[in-house]
């Protein structure tokens, strides 16, 4: 069949490349207001010599912020565009429009918000964006995917999005050009659509220069100015403008952009191939045809004129512009390469056979990917006012609208108004900008965009990256990696004879017996975990009380030597992030903080140190190995190895000391993660594997356990433990987390957030986490699963995790009142009487399950044990 079609490539005389510039010229030709006046690009008009907002770059993105700030009031806004506008990687784009993402913000934000965004702007600028809301279809040739396609049908029902899972024949009904012989069902969002990403830039391009906006072509930025932390200035081939804020959206030129002001943007281009079909002779597409995915064969399907695109994403891509894009690739394409096409090409004429005899035009456009697939969005860490939307991972057209409405926000006030932690800038750090290994990333990707997601699914390229002093002696005992924050993290500890190495599946996984013996380790004797990748701090200088006092919600004013945990809280009482903080002396804290949020911490700290505070922050992640040594018997074996008394009365919980552990100096600190007595001791690092011989030799009459990351993730959801990022974000308060008792209303200093905690106090919360026990102790949820109160949505799950203590899985999440009441204990759990209480259950997969609510853990709810 392939050598067929290969044969009626002489035939091709469609050219994609004429159509979609004549889409840029007709859609640029007039504006609503003008009567057929040509749009104003600039080319004629000298720059401002100032402006409030500098835009760099007019693809999509670019058009899309300066829409949405000028939608605002925000109109003295300059966009600078080398080329012309809607060049780059928008013109070429595939245009599909998807509601679902990654998760619930990403979802709320580009899909929903986009959908309806395409859907009312013509009607505003006079400019059709070719928006249809055609539906999609996602199909499943194998119970893996099938179970993927439910998993995210229930998804979209917590997210509150119309999903069904249909039938092969249904699926047939709605798309008649498929074979269907393979198929065991689809996924129908009917809210999807497509556009034609070129009438979109345009469209938005046009609503901007009406409110105000000023739009220059052939305008090359060549530089930056900078005055203490902030950005001042743009520098370009035809002058200098002076500015407030300056927002990178260049694009897959985005990281050479962000160089020349010191920012670190990583992405990396990739080929990226379609093609494009004439009308089939005897049976023209229709136009509302749905987008059909088939991921098994990494390919999808969208109208196109009458004719199909259709274009995939091959498991292993080829990375492109080793040496940097080049500053003329602006309606360029790269060269065809049917040989590499071929895995996508032998699907498609599967799927669709009817593609064996059309006329074709294959089209190889680059695109620029990210490290994790997550794009890049925010204010970059150390430059005050410089921002950055870039590396849209292939789906810039379905994410500009919700992308650029939301950096729009975050400029305007100075803060995000929701939750972007997927997608903020902050969560890469410098060398995750380094161009090998972002190439040696991209080749796996691209390709992960039809994997099937499965649960704890890790990358396999650019590692190992950063290693814990301690990863030789971990990988002899059969460790298992993960990769979180560019570290070697031990997730699990294989048996002997055991390949250490996860079998993916959505039920129990390989590993799930050996993370069960772990967890009981610590749980009846004591177990030894490595986290030497906790993000430290130190914070020091005479006035950095003063500085903790107003950013924590916490009394940091302890003595030496107290642990305090405490929220970082922006002014809408959202936590920012959660620190364990020791007090060392008067003017000197070691702050802890989790993996991944070194940057993001560290940043929104330092942003908030006054110019005239002495107060610094110093990285020391990597002076310190993390061994936490938790369980009944931790106390006994660091005993044997130190001379300091570990007993409650001098060394109790919620304290920490500088030890002798055997012949090293090291800080323990007395707090716990899995809710069992325990130390973590922060080492220094060149110590550390000295240090952990000791307490393997020292373990031995305990029968002391290695355990990885699996394990505390268990043993903290037993203990409902909130998870930043999960549990707990900017978007959630602690009244709300349940986390009341680290906050100090009464202390002498303000802190941020304050006032708004103080009337969410008077008022009442409208949800609530809550933890919840499942009755069925064959129940595995992963996360995200739609909670019922009632027979009715009132959430969703943040965690969720198998107790291995407690024998059954375990959940949480917060309950929302949606009639407009308080989510009081009496709401969310009942009162007294049985028959108020109110019926929660669990949707896994289509199936509901009924679970137990509380505000308490599922284990030791008073903390007896870590008391112990």
């Amino acid at each position: 069949m392939l050598s067929l079609f290969r044969s009626t490539l002489r035939a091709k005389n469609t050219s994609l490349l004429s159509s979609s510039t004549s889409y840029l010229s007709r859609s640029f030709s007039k504006t609503p207001s003008s009567g057929g006046n040509k749009l104003d690009l600039g080319q004629n008009r000298p720059l401002p010599t100032q402006s409030r907002v500098v835009i760099v770059g007019g693809g999509v993105i670019g058009c899309s912020v300066a829409y949405h700030l000028a939608k605002e009031g925000w109109k003295d806004v300059v966009v600078l565009e080398s080329g012309s506008i809607g060049g780059g990687t928008t013109w070429h784009a595939a245009g599909l429009i998807g509601q679902m993402r990654g998760n619930n913000a990403e979802t709320q934000l580009s899909g929903v918000y986009g959908c309806k965004l395409y859907s009312e702007l013509e009607a505003e600028t006079g400019l059709a964006t070719g928006f249809k809301q055609c539906g999609s279809l996602t199909i499943a040739t194998n119970e893996d995917r099938m179970t993927f396609l439910r998993r995210n049908a229930t998804r979209a029902k917590a997210y509150g999005i119309e999903a069904d899972i249909i039938s092969p024949e249904e699926t047939k009904r709605l798309y008649p050009y498929m074979k269907i012989d393979d198929v065991l069902g689809a996924l129908w969002l009917p809210g999807d659509g497509s556009a034609i990403s070129s009438d979109i830039t345009a469209s938005l391009a046009a609503g901007a220069k009406q409110n105000g906006v000023k739009i220059f072509e052939k305008t090359k930025v060549t530089g930056f100015d900078t005055k203490d932390g902030y950005v001042t200035g743009v520098t370009t081939n035809k002058g200098h403008i002076d500015c407030e804020v300056v927002v990178n959206c260049g694009g897959q030129w985005a990281r050479n952009i962000g160089q020349m002001a010191g920012v670190d943007v990583p992405l990396h281009s990739a080929e990226h191939f379609y093609i494009t079909t004439k009308p089939f002779k005897d049976d023209p597409v229709d136009s509302m045809l749905p987008v059909m995915r088939d991921p098994d064969a990494y390919t999808y399907f969208r109208e196109w004129s009458g004719g199909l695109i259709m274009g995939g994403f091959e498991p292993e891509c080829k990375p492109c512009f080793m040496d940097g894009v080049p500053e003329d690739f602006e309606f360029s394409l790269l060269e065809e390469d049917w040989d590499h096409f071929e895995i996508l090409m032998e699907g498609a004429l599967n799927r669709v056979p009817a593609l064996e005899t059309a006329e074709v035009q294959m089209v190889n456009g680059p695109e620029s990917f990210t490290p994790d697939m997550g794009y890049i969005l925010g204010e970059a860490p150390g430059l005050r006012k410089f921002y950055v939307a870039a590396g849209f991972n292939s789906s810039g057209i379905a994410s500009a609208g919700g992308a650029g409405r939301s950096l729009a926000e975050w400029i305007i006030n100075d803060a995000p108004t929701m939750d972007l932690w997927s997608v903020d800038i902050r969560r890469f750090a410098p060398f995750h900008n380094n161009d090998r290994w972002l190439r040696d990333r991209t080749f796996e990707t691209l390709g992960l965009h039809y994997q099937i997601s499965w649960p704890r699914r890790e990358f396999e390229s650019g590692r190992p990256l950063r290693k814990s002093a301690l990863y030789k002696q971990l990988q002899e005992k059969n460790a298992c990696f993960g990769s979180k924050f560019g570290w070697e993290r031990v997730n699990f500890y294989a048996p002997e004879g055991e390949e250490p190495k996860i079998k993916y599946s959505f039920g129990r996984q390989n590993w799930f017996d050996w993370v069960d013996a772990e967890a009981k380790a610590c749980r009846e004797s004591v177990a030894i975990f490595d986290q030497s990748s906790f993000s430290k701090f130190l914070i020091q200088g005479k006035d950095s009380l003063k500085v903790l006092q107003r950013l924590c919600c916490n009394d940091m004013n302890v003595d030496h030597g107290k642990i305090v945990y405490t929220g970082l809280l922006n002014e809408q009482g959202g936590m920012e992030s959660d620190l364990t903080v020791m007090r060392v002396d008067d003017n000197t804290f070691f702050c802890v903080t989790s993996t991944s949020q070194a940057v993001r911490d560290a940043d929104w700290i330092k942003t908030h140190i006054d110019n005239s505070e002495f107060c610094t922050l110093t990285d020391v992640t990597s002076s310190y190995s993390v061994m936490t040594v938790m369980g009944p018997n931790s106390r006994a074996l660091l005993s044997k190895l130190t001379s300091s008394d570990l007993s409650n009365e001098s060394f109790p919980f919620g304290t920490t000391k500088m030890i002798g552990l055997g012949y090293a100096t090291v800080r323990a600190a007395r707090v716990t993660y899995v809710g069992e007595l325990g130390w973590e001791l922060y080492v220094p690092t060149e110590m550390a594997t000295d240090v952990y011989d000791n307490i393997q030799e020292a373990g031995e009459e305990f029968k002391l356990k290695d355990a990885g990351y699996y394990a505390i993730e268990s043993l903290r959801v037993e203990k409902a433990y909130r998870g930043w990022s999960h549990d707990i974000t900017s978007n959630d308060t602690p009244y709300e987390a349940g986390l009341g008792f680290a906050v100090k209303l009464d202390k002498e200093e303000d802190f941020i957030g304050k006032a708004a905690l103080i009337k969410q106090k008077a008022d009442g919360i409208t949800k609530r986490l809550t933890v919840f026990q499942f009755t069925d102790t064959d129940a595995y949820p992963l996360g995200d699963e739609p909670i019922y109160r009632n027979g009715k949505a009132v959430g969703y799950v943040s965690s969720a995790c198998y107790g291995h203590t407690v024998g059954r899985a375990i959940a949480m999440g917060y309950v929302k009142n949606k009639e407009g009441g308080k989510a009081n204990k009496k709401f969310v759990l009942g009162g007294k009487d049985d028959t108020d209480k109110p019926k929660y259950e669990i949707e896994i997969n289509g199936v509901l399950y009924d679970v137990s609510a509380s505000f308490q853990p599922a284990y030791d709810p008073k903390g007896l044990k870590i008391k112990a």
